[in-house]
């Protein structure tokens, strides 16, 4: 019987190893663009134009805020180990640029070297009025409100 004991409790460690182990493993996520190389390739400065681009390539990610005439295709992929927050693996932005006549110019790709890791600062920003606490904030306001009723005057004495 302790035999069989001894088993269980040696499988049912091991399968809870395993799930532990499943839990921590390495997961890969895809933002954005899921760019074709081939594709992104076959583009050429002076044939191809803006329908050209688009049937092949379809919507850019976004089209230049300061200028329309750069069309941006952003593809991302994204490891993260358990509960941290996702880094970038392998990111790839690719840059068509048009002429006023709207022919590609100029094709660029860009990969994770431009990629910038932004950390916000923890401070409070300053705001005018009171620091008050939280009870004040609570029942600071009691007796400050109208019930809807007149307030007494010497003409109207209630």
């Amino acid at each position: 019987m302790s035999f069989r004991l001894g088993r269980t409790l040696v499988l049912s460690a091991a399968c809870g190893a395993a799930l532990l182990g499943a839990g921590c493993s390495p997961m890969r996520d895809h933002q954005g663009y899921l760019l074709d190389h081939d594709l992104a390739a076959a583009l050429q400065p002076g044939v191809d134009n803006r329908e050209s681009v688009e049937r092949t390539l379809g919507r850019p990610s976004f089209v230049g805020q300061f200028d329309q005439r750069d069309w941006y295709y952003v593809s991302r992929q994204t490891r993260n180990l358990a509960f941290n927050h996702p880094r970038p693996s392998e990111q790839t932005v690719l840059r068509v640029r048009f002429d006023d006549a709207g022919n590609v110019e100029r094709v660029e790709r860009t990969g994770l070297e431009l990629a910038a890791n932004i950390d916000p600062s923890n401070e409070e920003t300053p705001t005018l009025g009171s620091d008050r606490s939280f009870l004040e904030e609570i029942f600071g306001n009691i007796g400050a409100t109208n019930s809807g009723q007149r307030a007494p005057t010497q003409d109207n004495p209630q």
